[in-house]
């Protein structure tokens, strides 16, 4: 008898309680935004700030309304300008060269691996094009950082990392968006933490800190903020940097501190999941896995395989075949952007040069998220499904 999985790749778990609680204080109170606050009373997006930025290592975080919007406001702290070059990945997702175009820069795309991950060479030939890198670990795969971050070294290029499907990774044991001169994550439903949309930004440098919070709409109550720099390095930027107004709020802050403490917790489970499905893909005919080095923790919130060198009719047949027993495969490699996948070549606001190792491998990529309202046994079941239906196409 032919199985057919019943779970929802779309549903998340339940805000934890802890969360729920002190989400419903702060509704009782009243003071949602984050500097409406009583004499002595630490906000809850102050916190949220003080215990990322511990949790993390960094000196600075700053909490805002978005990852896209943090992406953004890293550009502008270091000072891109209308026009400015911007590496960027070619695989990504479209807020990242979404956040590009929004400060009129223009993004240069570098070309993907077989690992999902960077092409180094690429971008090697690429840095005198650009002095700034903005770096998407994008569905969780973590290039070399060690070279990475020598080669725009020596070049003089500064590296801003999207680490929205990295909180909780690490390169060598050094956390993701930590070796960069910012990192940035995204609280967004389908990310690591759940606040519905939400972003947190991390850095060690003050006068980017500085500019960040200035850009986020502080005014000036940037003393409210317990993970920023003094009010010496206010002082020297606050006259010229623009509010572009992005705040979090003290109902996303309050929802999301208790979820942060538990991260370790979740992404152990999350990989629990990921190894069971990988371990039922392996040596499937025509399929290739995506190999992730042994120097980089991941975090399994989702899984890719590779069809290389299908065609897209035999590919539209495994996903087809797949939904039909209801396994929710996307494809990065279709002509038109469907739901969040679309490639360097959808983002017609941007021009871009024909890369054609990089297509092949685009052309290729399936996603699928790993939700954690799926049980081991859920995920040994997806796995027979996919390794059915991609077996049954490869061979007829």
């Amino acid at each position: 008898m032919t199985e057919t999985f019943k779970g929802n790749f779309t549903q998340q778990e339940p805000i934890p309680e802890e969360a729920i609680e002190a989400a419903l204080t702060v509704l009782r109170h009243g003071r949602l935004h984050r500097y409406n606050v009583t004499p002595g009373e630490l906000s809850e997006t102050a916190l949220l700030e003080q215990e990322f930025a511990a949790q993390t290592g960094a000196k600075y975080c700053l909490a805002v309304s978005s990852g896209g919007y943090a992406l953004a406001t890293a550009l502008r702290a270091v000072s891109v300008q209308p026009g400015d070059p911007v590496l960027t990945n070619a695989f990504t997702l479209a807020p990242v060269p979404g956040a590009i175009a929004s400060v009129g820069a223009k993004p240069i795309f570098v070309g993907v691996t077989e690992t999902l991950t960077i092409d180094l060479n690429d971008l090697e030939a690429k840095l005198d094009q650009a002095r700034v890198l903005m770096l998407s670990h994008m569905r969780g795969h973590l290039c070399d950082m060690d070279r990475l971050m020598r080669m725009c070294d020596a070049a003089g290029v500064i590296v801003i990392e999207d680490c929205a499907h990295t909180m909780g990774a690490a390169w060598r044991g050094q956390l993701s968006g930590r070796q960069g001169a910012i990192g940035c994550y995204s609280c967004q439903t389908y990310k690591h933490v759940n606040s519905g949309e939400g972003g947190l930004l991390v850095t060690d440098d003050p006068e980017l800190a500085a500019k960040a919070t200035m850009l986020s709409g502080s005014y000036m109550l940037y003393e409210r903020h317990l993970a920023a720099p003094g009010p010496d390095v206010f002082e020297r930027i606050k006259y010229t940097t623009p509010n572009v107004s992005g705040r979090m709020d003290n109902l996303r802050a309050a929802i999301l501190r208790p979820q942060l403490r538990d991260l370790g917790r979740q992404v152990q489970r999350w990989n629990e999941r990921y190894d069971e499905i990988e371990r039922g893909l392996r040596e499937t005919p025509g399929l290739t896995i995506v190999e992730r080095p042994d120097d980089e923790t991941y975090v399994g919130s989702s899984i890719q395989f590779l069809l290389l060198d299908w065609t897209p009719g035999r590919i539209t047949e495994v996903i087809s075949r797949c939904a039909a027993r209801g396994v929710e495969l996307k494809w990065f490699g279709g002509a038109e952007p469907a739901g969040f996948t679309s490639r360097y070549d959808s983002w017609r606001y941007a021009d871009s040069e024909p890369m054609p190792a990089s297509d092949r491998i685009l052309s290729g990529i399936m996603d699928m998220r790993v939700p954690l309202t799926f049980s081991l046994e859920d995920c040994r079941q997806v796995a027979r499904i996919i390794r059915a239906e991609v077996g049954s196409v490869y061979q007829s």
